[in-house]
């Protein structure tokens, strides 16, 4: 993996991390949710409207992962509406290299190195230990249900996506028809479910939602290139250091308590990144 991409995969990490940041400070998760998820369904349509159309073959990829989307985006909104950005996140985020890498290392083409799974396990260990407080407070344990099905759906859908965009022939089109069907499914369910009452009545949540929703777009469409060009295993693994982002924000914007376990995690997480980032030694 080049530098340049893996400079590419920590910026998406950040985009991932700043636009959950939008959700959660939201007076209503749903809500704002909604919001973001509407602004996506615009985002989708001005990208497919200019780039070259998808392949075929990659129509049920498509459909795959706005399913998949809509059950992450679900999992996730209920989580935050239970539980802080630095407990939730790491959760949601930090079980998905796991089971990408398990089911991967079964049914992927990618040959992942010793190495790279060593710095995959070291992240999976950083990333639970950042979600301590859940177990050891008195924080609401009913997030976790939540928080682990938005991690089966975020397993789900990058296994989907990295290989629904290979087939694609055409990634930033197929993101941008992800977030029309991921968008619409999202937006249609709750609006049925809750009420048209649920949208936000601020003109600043509206601002906030849209910019929330064009860094999803950019986290997720350079996630999904990087996957055309590296193992998914690994793309999957890096794109979680976007916890150590959270943490930050959740640090510096919100106030958050850091303790010496919380800095402990984040060291973890970026040792997990330097392994990934170790090139075989030539003979």
């Amino acid at each position: 993996m080049t530098t340049g991409l893996l400079a590419a995969i920590l910026f998406a990490a950040f985009l991932h991390a700043a636009w959950n940041a939008v959700v959660k400070v939201g007076a209503s998760k749903i809500g704002a949710m909604l919001v973001v998820s509407l602004a996506e369904v615009i985002i989708g349509v001005a990208v497919v409207l200019f780039r070259p159309s998808i392949a075929p073959e990659a129509w049920p990829w498509v459909i795959a992962a706005s399913l998949t989307h809509l059950a992450y985006k679900s999992f996730l909104t209920f989580a935050y509406e239970r539980g802080d950005l630095s407990r939730v996140y790491p959760i949601a985020r930090g079980t998905a290299p796991m089971v990408v890498a398990l089911v991967g290392a079964a049914t992927l083409p990618d040959a992942v190195a010793a190495h790279e799974y060593a710095g995959i396990f070291v992240l999976g260990l950083g990333i639970l230990l950042m979600a301590r407080g859940v177990f050891t407070s008195a924080e609401d344990r009913r997030l976790l249900p939540f928080a682990l099905g938005s991690a089966a759906a975020t397993a789900a859908y990058t296994l989907i996506d990295g290989l629904g965009a290979r087939v694609s022939g055409e990634p930033v089109a197929y993101v941008g028809w992800i977030f029309i069907g991921g968008g619409t499914l999202f937006s249609a369910v709750m609006l049925l479910w809750k009420g048209w009452g649920t949208l936000p009545r601020r003109p600043r949540d509206w601002v906030l939602g849209s910019l929330g929703s064009a860094a999803s777009y950019g986290a997720y469409g350079v996630s999904i290139w990087a996957m055309t060009l590296a193992p998914i295993a690994v793309v999957a693994a890096l794109r979680e250091t976007s916890i150590l982002f959270a943490v930050l924000i959740g640090w510096l914007v919100f106030g958050e308590r850091m303790d010496g376990p919380k800095w402990l995690a984040a060291a973890l997480i970026l040792v997990g990144v330097a392994l990934t980032r170790l090139q075989p030694s030539l003979p």
